[in-house]
């Protein structure tokens, strides 16, 4: 068989020496006649690019796909898995968290059964501290209960495809990237593996804020439930301020001038529907934005520099 490896970079120097040793190990270990390891630079600021070039010179298999600017890790796979030309594409981070040689184990799970198109990781138990464990806990929680395609929870960005399942996730003209939602709304025979994955040195390059972009991002490209939930929410609203109304009628034509209103109580009332009203308005926002991406037709990255 043919494989092709798909990674991106960013900020990735300090891992690159390793993984290539490791990856390349990997690789001789399984059946393989010819293989190329994609690299995909997403605008790091580091010298990841021109490590590669140098390492190039002994390692013929390295492609470089550098791309004009940062367009994002999810954008920066899908330009990857577009160039891949092998019978299988093996997408991993080159960060080390998850070790190459899980590539073995892939491998193996389809030699065993040749009806698989894909074989994935995920964590059994997630690592980081306790923030980080709830935090992506509720975001799989969370995104499940949103859409109506299930995804596995932990799922890793490892994963040993067949050429026929790149080539329809391809068919995917998203301008909103959810990879892992779109993998899974493909199709296919998929099977997932657990894998531990170790911690990396240095600090994550998903900030806090990243993160949370990330999960409306997800939510907001897989699910338009909020959506549904909007509507529900604006009539139950209406509905109960329309028998406060009528209480507060009530209650001034009963007891005529005992019940006195107060603007006090009307201003919180105000300022309460207001404020819904306006996280309404944004979310109904988000939703027309990403509509307007799509129709923009815009391509998902500009590639600068393909070394061949």
């Amino acid at each position: 068989m043919t494989l092709s490896v798909v990674t991106t970079l960013y900020k990735s120097k300090t891992y690159l020496e390793v993984f290539l040793k490791e990856i390349i190990s990997s690789i001789e270990t399984i059946e393989v006649m010819d293989y190329e390891l994609i690299f995909v630079n997403d605008g790091s600021p580091d010298d990841s690019v021109e490590y590669l070039l140098e390492r190039k010179k002994d390692i013929s298999q390295i492609k470089v796909i550098d791309l004009s600017r940062n367009f994002g890790r999810h954008y920066a796979i899908q330009a990857g898995l577009n160039y891949a030309s092998g019978e299988y594409v093996f997408l991993i981070d080159n960060d080390l968290e998850t070790p190459p040689s899980v590539l073995v184990d892939y491998y193996n799970e389809i030699i065993i059964d040749k009806n698989l198109d894909v074989v994935y990781g995920y964590q059994e138990a997630r690592k980081g501290n306790f923030i980080e464990k709830k935090a992506g806990s509720v975001f799989w929680v969370l995104i499940n209960k949103l859409s109506d395609t299930k995804i596995p929870h932990n799922i890793l960005t490892e994963r040993l495809m067949t050429k026929q399942y790149v080539n329809e996730l391809l068919r995917l003209q998203d301008a909103n990237l959810f990879m892992g939602g779109m993998m899974y709304w493909v199709g296919f025979n998929q099977k997932g593996i657990p894998v531990k994955k170790g911690q990396r040195d240095g600090a994550s390059t998903y900030s806090i804020k990243r993160r949370a972009e990330l999960m409306l991002q997800a939510i907001t490209s897989f699910s338009g439930k909020p959506l549904e939930w909007l509507f529900y929410i604006g009539i139950s609203i209406s509905f109960f301020s329309f028998l406060f109304l009528i209480y507060l009628a009530t209650q001034k034509i009963i007891h005529q001038d005992e019940v006195q209103l107060g603007w006090t109580s009307i201003v919180a009332i105000n300022v309460l529907i207001l404020g819904i009203i306006s996280t309404f308005l944004g979310l109904i926002g988000i939703y027309i934005y990403k509509i307007f991406r799509q129709v923009q037709g815009r391509p998902n990255v500009i590639i600068k520099k393909i070394y061949e």
